[in-house]
Formats: structure tokens, C-alpha cells, sequence
């Protein structure tokens, strides 16, 4: 092997994660190599927020992430925060701007991120590997060999940060997670996450609603979400259903509250002031017209509210609030923005992402089994997982 082949630490992938690592660890002084199967570094970056990226969200806390172990998170955010990152960005002059619910994103260009990274990188000496597959990843007498078409790598450190199946299309797959089995390390079943559902036939009448967007919020057992639902001529889409979706499990149900500014006794109320409105009418003051005549046929309430009782009143109120959908599936891992599941934490340690029992093995980012809500989450975890690998390799 030439000595030109020997590395302090070995990177795989080039997306968030993998960058972040490699820039921390290259400014540290090791010699890094950064192996991606892709032509470009950061393809999930790049079409991340309609392409200018939620890079990070400000109200970042470990209890807006999903793992088996719900603490793992807490010492790589802890230690590397949002602040942190918007001072990178600042630092290269990136415009950004805030939107709802603390998410920030560039005013240009999610390029703007991947080229800042990448001058990051170059400032540690970095060296990168793209458009090469790994074709075979061995370890013996300490070191990981890493063979990628026809040459092989050597380093006492290998990074998996290749991220998990979610988004097929720029090249995602399950390859961190044959990699973990390969060396030892256990793997929570992954599965889509921050995906739209799917309705059976016995909600059909929902999917004619294609296009139609409200404003409802949507619960799984203590959960809830309020944002936005969009119908789809599939099912259901939109921030409220991506968010509950990682807490969805199939057979279960979701209950929308499709008014959730009203208060229970709503309809009860409105019969005492306009005795001749129907529920439709009610509705579709609120709600999207074509919304509103479904969910008034489906609670088949014709006529004046004020010739039914309360007792039917409220139990319509409690419906609307409480609204039970339940989803066939999911659009799977090809509509998924990210991948639940994953790289088992109990194998990882949390303060520096290394395999408890393979010295020099780490896991970061999307691979390891900790998801993030919608809105720069996992972004956030990408930039805070790599950097403590980045620390410690």
C-alpha cells in the first residue's frame, strides 16, 4: 500500500454528517479521506427546503428527536448547537432568514451550504473520493481497509455516515446498516419517517380532496402536531401528517382536530345565536369549502342545527375534534424525507459516536437510530453528531 493511501480517519459519505466530521476532524489536524459513492458531495442538502435548506432549527432539544434510547442525543446537542452552526454561516456571509416555528433557512441557495462545507473541509486538507462505490470494507491489527475501484484506503478510524434508505432517487440505501451488522453493531428496524400516508378504500371520499390544505392538528396518543394537512389523491399529506407520521405505527390511528381553535361546546353555541345554520355552513366558514361538505355528508347532519339536540351537538363537536383516520401505509422510504430506525444507540457511545466494543468504528447522522421532527432537526443532528465523531477520531 502507498503511504499515499494511509489516512488517520476514513469518512463514508459526503453528506451533511460525513462533511461536518471530516472538517472537524481535518481542522484538528488528522488526515481525512471522504469516500462517496455520488459525483457531488451533500445531494440531500442540495434539494433540502425547496432547495434553499432548513439548515438547523433554534428551538432544538433533545426531546424532539425519536431513538430507543431517548437520552442518547442529548451530549452531541448539547455540545454543538444551533448557534454554533448559524456562526459558521455567518462567518461565510450566508444570508438566512427564519420561518415558522424556528426553522431557518438560506435566502439563496442551499449550494451556499454545501460549498461552505466543502471550503471547510479544504481548510483541513480533506481529501475526497467521489463517484466511487465501496466495493469491500475489512478490518485487521487495528486498522479498516477500505477498497474502492481497484484502490484500497487504510485508517484506524472509519466513519459510517451514509445516511439511511430515505430518498432512493439521489442514490440512498441501506449500506450503513450492512456495514454496522458486518462489524458487530445491532440495527433498530428502520422504516420511513416524515412521510404522507396512504387511505384505504373505506376513506376514499378524503383522497377526491386532492389539493385541499388546512390547518388542524393531528395526535397520536400524548403527541400532537399543529400545522398544516394538505390531501393528496393519495391521502394525506403536510407538515401535521410528515410530523405524526414517525409515531405511527401500522394499523394505528390518527385523530385530527380539524377546528382546533373551537371550543367543545362550539356548535351547542352557535344553535343558541343562529338557530337556522346548518353544520355545513358552520364549517365552511372555517374550513375549505369542498373540506367542509365532505365532513358535514360524513357526519350526516342535514338541516338547521336548531332542531337537534345538544347531546348530538356535542357529540359532532367531539367528532370534528377528534377526527380517527386510519392509513393503509405510508408512501414509503421514496417519498420519506428521513429514515427512522436505524444503527443501534446501545452499541454507540453518546459523547463521541464510536462502537462500544470495535475501536475506531463510528456512526453519525441519519444512519444511527435517532429522527428529528420536520423544520431543521435533523440537520441539526447531522452537524452535532458530526462534529463530536470529528473530535474523537
Amino acid at each position: 500500500m502507498r503511504k499515499d493511501d494511509s489516512f488517520d480517519a476514513i469518512v463514508l459519505g459526503a453528506g451533511a454528517a460525513g462533511l461536518m466530521c471530516a472538517l472537524t476532524a481535518g481542522q484538528r489536524g488528522r488526515r481525512v479521506l471522504v469516500i462517496d459513492h455520488s459525483d457531488e458531495p451533500g445531494r440531500k442538502i442540495l434539494i433540502s427546503g425547496g432547495g434553499r435548506c432548513n439548515f438547523t432549527n433554534i428551538h432544538t432539544a433533545p426531546d424532539r428527536f425519536l431513538s430507543a434510547n431517548p437520552h442518547f442525543a442529548k451530549s452531541a446537542l448539547g455540545r454543538y448547537s444551533p448557534q454554533d452552526f448559524i456562526a459558521l454561516v455567518d462567518a461565510h456571509g450566508i444570508a438566512w432568514h427564519e420561518k415558522t416555528l424556528g426553522q431557518l433557512f438560506c435566502d439563496g441557495s442551499a449550494k451556499q451550504i454545501v460549498a461552505m462545507l466543502m471550503a471547510e473541509c479544504r481548510k483541513g486538507d480533506v481529501r475526497f473520493a467521489f463517484g466511487q462505490p465501496v466495493d469491500e470494507v475489512t478490518h485487521a491489527d487495528g486498522h479498516f481497509r477500505v477498497s474502492v475501484g481497484g484502490t484500497a484506503y487504510s485508517a484506524p478510524a472509519l466513519v459510517i455516515a451514509t445516511g439511511g434508505p430515505a430518498i432512493p432517487k439521489i442514490g440512498a440505501t441501506g449500506f450503513a446498516y450492512d456495514l454496522a451488522r458486518q462489524f458487530g453493531l445491532k440495527v433498530v428496524q428502520p422504516r420511513p419517517a416524515l412521510v404522507p400516508f396512504t387511505l384505504g378504500q373505506d376513506e376514499a371520499l378524503f383522497t377526491s380532496l386532492s389539493g385541499v390544505a388546512t390547518e388542524v392538528e393531528t395526535t397520536i396518543g400524548k403527541t400532537c402536531f399543529r400545522e398544516a394537512a394538505l390531501f393528496t389523491h393519495k391521502g394525506l399529506s403536510g407538515p401535521a401528517m410528515l410530523q405524526i407520521s414517525s409515531y405511527w405505527s401500522h394499523g394505528g390511528a390518527i385523530a385530527v382536530d380539524f377546528l382546533p381553535d373551537e371550543q367543545a361546546d362550539w356548535l351547542v353555541e352557535a344553535k343558541r345565536r343562529e338557530p337556522r345554520a346548518s353544520v355545513k355552513a358552520l364549517l365552511g366558514r372555517t374550513l375549505p369549502a369542498r373540506l367542509a361538505d365532505v365532513l358535514a355528508d360524513r357526519l350526516a347532519i342535514p338541516g338547521d342545527i336548531g332542531n337537534l339536540t345538544d347531546a348530538r351537538l356535542r357529540e359532532a363537536g367531539r367528532q370534528i375534534a377528534a377526527w380517527p383516520f386510519h392509513p393503509d401505509g405510508t408512501e414509503g422510504f421514496a417519498k420519506a424525507e428521513v429514515t427512522a430506525g436505524g444503527i443501534a444507540t446501545a452499541g454507540l457511545s453518546s459523547q463521541t459516536m464510536a462502537a462500544r466494543h470495535l475501536p475506531g468504528l463510528f456512526a453519525i447522522g441519519e444512519a444511527v437510530d435517532v429522527t428529528g421532527w420536520l423544520g431543521g432537526y435533523n440537520f441539526q443532528w447531522a452537524w452535532a453528531s458530526g462534529a463530536a465523531a470529528g473530535q474523537a477520531v
